[in-house]
């Protein structure tokens, strides 16, 4: 009984520690293919695709805005761009 009580504190612990809201995110920049990159507020990004999906892209991997800017991918912050775009959709 102790230990399935010790195992259910780590599973709420560890599922808190993945929350994560969309304030976090400082902006969203739209690249010319369709995809979204979003910035958080500690300087990290993470990718969407054009079907809502976020998406690995690689540290330093140059991207064009939809205006014609270059901006460059620092952080790859997949899980964490996820668990915002399907906040509220999991059950």
């Amino acid at each position: 009984m102790k230990k399935l009580l010790i195992a259910s504190i780590f599973a709420v612990v560890s599922v808190s520690a993945l929350a994560v809201d969309a304030s976090q995110i400082e902006k969203s920049i739209p690249l010319k293919d369709g995809s979204t990159v979003y910035i958080f507020k500690d300087g990290k990004m993470g990718m969407e695709d054009p079907y809502g999906r976020a998406v690995p892209m690689k540290e330093d991997r140059v991207m064009e805005t939809k205006d014609g800017r270059k901006i460059m991918m620092h952080g790859n912050e997949v899980m964490r761009l996820d668990n915002i775009l399907h906040e509220g959709h999991r059950g």
